[in-house]
């Protein structure tokens, strides 16, 4: 299974820290956000595709041409086009079979990833206390995506999308409406994709988002070696 790691953004709410860094390579107890990301990946994503943007040199010489022992392939978003315009960079990587798709800056534990990867069409999720922050969630009674509302000013649910996914080329026949910012939502792709494609959706064991340098002081306590 590929997996395609979206790395591409500024990392605006994590500045000054991204100034001179990108946000995957900044550092938790001594490991990058990136490595700290792939590590805990299955032995079925056997190979990586990076899509980079800022600062993306650095982070080419960091993973190289072979990282955690999978090949990988690197491909350039020049402008922000937000999630789905960076994921659609990659369609012409891959084939007819499932793969799976990350944002480079959030933490996992292995279980969720592997519980993951045991299907084609998934969706980790989360329970939160601030959900109008996210991709709210609405599941149907088995458990698969019903619908996504991002970032509702009511939401009616606080299970959000995290950013670990398992999808097929499918998620291309759904293209989300650009926004006034120029950006395309993945999770407008997917609340379009559910009608037609069920969607399961995976509770997270572990999940810890990293959006400001405060983000990075707690990650420091709570997550290990």
């Amino acid at each position: 299974m590929k997996g395609v790691i979206l790395a591409a953004g500024e990392g605006v709410r994590m500045r000054p820290l991204t100034y001179t860094t990108p946000k995957p390579l900044l550092v938790v107890r001594g490991k990058t956000l990136l490595d700290r990301l792939v590590e805990n990946f299955p032995p079925s994503i056997d190979e990586l595709i990076i899509v980079v943007g800022y600062r993306g040199d650095q982070i080419k010489a960091h993973c190289g041409r072979k990282f955690f022992g999978r090949p990988v392939s690197y491909l350039t978003q020049p402008e922000k086009q937000g999630t789905y315009g960076a994921l659609a960079l990659a369609e012409p990587l891959l084939n007819h079979h499932p793969f799976a798709l990350f944002f480079a800056d959030d933490l996992f534990d292995q279980e969720t990833l592997a519980a993951l990867t045991r299907y084609p069409l998934a969706a980790v999720v989360a329970r939160v206390t601030d959900p109008e922050r996210f991709g709210v969630v609405e599941t149907t009674p088995s458990g698969h995506i019903k619908r996504v509302v991002e970032k509702p000013e009511q939401p009616t649910s606080n299970v959000v999308l995290t950013s670990a996914y398992t999808l097929t080329r499918d998620i291309f026949a759904y293209p989300p409406e650009r926004k006034a910012n120029g950006e395309l939502y993945l999770s407008e792709a997917l609340s379009q994709m559910a009608q037609q494609h069920p969607i399961k959706t995976i509770p997270a064991t572990f999940w810890f988002p990293i959006a400001t340098p405060h983000d990075l002081e707690v990650a420091e306590q709570i997550v290990s070696v």
